[in-house]
C-alpha cells in the first residue's frame, strides 16, 4: 500500500452543522485530513456559516488551508 496521497483535496464535505445533511465533527474532520497527508480540505455545509470560525481555526492548528464553499 502506497503512502498518503498530498495531491488530494476534499472539495465537498458537511459537517455537523449542515443539518440533516453531514456528521462530520471539524476536530475529527481536520485530524484525519492531517493524519492522510492532505494539504486543504474544504467545507460545503448546506444553509449557514456557523462552523467557519471553528473550521478555520482548527485547520490552522493542523497546519491545513481551510476552503470555504
Amino acid at each position: 500500500m502506497a503512502g498518503p496521497d498530498t495531491s488530494f483535496v476534499h472539495l465537498h464535505v458537511h459537517t455537523d452543522f449542515s443539518l440533516l445533511d453531514g456528521c462530520s465533527r471539524i476536530d475529527v474532520l481536520c485530524a484525519r485530513a492531517k493524519e492522510l497527508g492532505q494539504p486543504a480540505i474544504a467545507i460545503t455545509d448546506h444553509g449557514n456559516l456557523f462552523g467557519v470560525v471553528d473550521f478555520m481555526l482548527e485547520a490552522k492548528k493542523h497546519s491545513i488551508k481551510p476552503i470555504i464553499g
